[in-house]
C-alpha cells in the first residue's frame, strides 16, 4: 500500500524535490525523511522506488545529499557544500550505452544505497547547466520550499501561487485595509 505524499509541493526536479522533503505547516517544520517509510514516499514520488530500497543506509545518504544541496542553494559556491556534493557524486557514474534505440546513458553505483542521493546530486548539476538563475527559494518569508522557475519570463516568486502567493496577496490587502 502506497502512503500518500503529505508535502505541499511536489513534481519539482528531483534535486529540488529532495530539498522539499522539509516544509512548514502552521508554523512548524515538517520532515518527510525521518524514517525509511518517508524515504519510500519520496522514492515513489520520483519514480525511483523500482530501482532503490528505502532502508536506513539509503536514508542516511539521501539526508547527506539534502544537506549538501541546501548548502549550495542557500550559498552558491560554498566550498564545504561543493565538497560534500562532489563526495556524493563520487559514488556513481554515467555509463554510455548503445541500444537498439541508439546511444544512451545509464547510471551505475558501487553501492546502490547511494543511488537516490547521487541521482539528486547529478540532477542539480543538470539544473546548473540549464539555468542556475532559475533555481529559487519561495519568496514567502515563512516558506522553505524550492522550485525551478519554468515560467516564460522567469519571474516566478512563489512555490505555489495558490498557497504562498495567495498568502502574500492577503497580507498586502490586510495591510492596506488596516491603514484606512
Amino acid at each position: 500500500m502506497t502512503v500518500p505524499d503529505p508535502r505541499p509541493l511536489t513534481g519539482e526536479p528531483v534535486s529540488l524535490d529532495l530539498l522539499n522533503t522539509r516544509w512548514m505547516h502552521e508554523g512548524e517544520r515538517q520532515d518527510l525523511l525521518t524514517d525509511p517509510a518517508g524515504l519510500a514516499v519520496w522514492l515513489a514520488a520520483n519514480g525511483l522506488d523500482d530501482r532503490f530500497t528505502a532502508d536506513g543506509t539509503t536514508l542516511r545518504h539521501a539526508l547527506a545529499a539534502r544537506d549538501a544541496l541546501l548548502g549550495l542553494v542557500d550559498r552558491p559556491g560554498d566550498p564545504a557544500a561543493v565538497e560534500r556534493l562532489d563526495a556524493i557524486l563520487g559514488h556513481g557514474r554515467i555509463r554510455a550505452t548503445l541500444t537498439a534505440d541508439g546511444p544512451g546513458e545509464r547510471a551505475e553505483f558501487r553501492d546502490p544505497a547511494w543511488g537516490p542521493a547521487w541521482t539528486a546530486a547529478r540532477n542539480y548539476l543538470d539544473l546548473l547547466r540549464t539555468a542556475p538563475d532559475r533555481i529559487r527559494g519561495c519568496a514567502h518569508e515563512a516558506c522553505i520550499l524550492h522550485f525551478f522557475d519554468t515560467s516564460r519570463n522567469g519571474t516566478r516568486r512563489w512555490c505555489s501561487m495558490a498557497i504562498c502567493g495567495n498568502r502574500a496577496k492577503a497580507s498586502r490587502h490586510y495591510a492596506r485595509t488596516k491603514e484606512n
